[in-house]
């Protein structure tokens, strides 16, 4: 599908290289940023675009990933564990894709952006100690596993917003493993989730492929990026490109509703 004001391939590898730098900076798989870009440039609906965004995030995830691994920064064992969540998570979301309305997902999603915003402005969760021995610690993890993956398959976004904080609070991790681990544990549940999208059509391939295969790069520069840069300032500077993304997503949802587009396929 042809971006609005750029050429579609050069419109998808700016898409793919600005979630590729978010991704690697903050631990996430850079769908916040990839969705409106999708449905601003290439006029796509929210289920689209959030689809396209999940296949896209599977190459920036990985070699976002990988910039953190080669200094040892991904904890498998926990990793592991939000899996086991993040995988049933995705199926979950990807499911309930194209059966809730497009005004709600634009809504959700423009919550989700702000609320982020946030939380990022007040600032992250303290390190706390390593609790991931206690059986029920273990089963938290699961569960953030689960919230992230239903995110994931529902709203195109990696989860990594809530697996970032889970892990730092659970296992004590620090803020580089805590990125790493998420990136990893992003790279599956995106996968596992974009074979569910590609069965009901949802997935624009081609402007996925692109963006995700340029914004790779980028994603292995925003994870050195990511592990040099102070916190504090990108964390701001990502807070304000949320709550922007998010209050025009707001302004989508209300004309949404005010034109009364379908909540469901057909």
């Amino acid at each position: 599908m042809p971006a609005s004001r750029a050429p579609a391939w050069l419109a998808a590898a700016a898409t793919g290289v600005a979630a590729g730098l978010l991704s690697g900076l903050f631990g996430v798989g850079g769908g916040l940023v990839m969705v409106p870009l999708l449905v601003a440039w290439f006029a796509l609906d929210q289920r689209r675009a959030s689809a396209t965004s999940l296949l896209a995030i599977v190459p920036i995830a990985t070699a976002s990933a990988v910039g953190y691994a080669v200094n040892g920064s991904v904890d498998v064992t926990a990793g592991m564990i939000l899996l086991v969540g993040a995988v049933l998570g995705g199926q979950l979301g990807a499911w309930l894709l194209p059966r809730t309305p497009v005004a709600t997902l634009q809504l959700w999603f423009a919550v989700l952006s702000l609320l982020t915003a946030a939380r990022l402005v007040l600032g992250d969760p303290a390190r706390g100690d390593a609790l991931l021995g206690e059986p029920w610690e273990a089963l938290l993890l699961v569960a953030v596993g689960l919230a992230s993956g239903v995110l994931a398959g529902l709203l195109g976004v990696g989860g990594g917003i809530i697996m970032v904080p889970g892990l730092v609070l659970l296992t004590g991790a620090d803020a580089d493993t805590a990125r790493g681990t998420s990136l990893a544990v992003i790279v599956v549940t995106a996968l596992t989730a974009t074979v569910t999208n590609l069965r009901h059509g949802l997935v624009e391939v081609r402007v996925a492929l692109i963006a995700g295969l340029v914004g790779a790069p980028a994603g292995l520069l925003g994870a050195a990026l990511g592990q040099w840069l102070p916190d504090r300032i990108a964390l701001l500077g990502f807070a304000c490109l949320l709550a922007g993304s998010g209050l025009q997503m707001l302004r989508r949802s209300s004309r949404s509703r005010a034109v009364g587009v379908p909540g469901r396929d057909t």
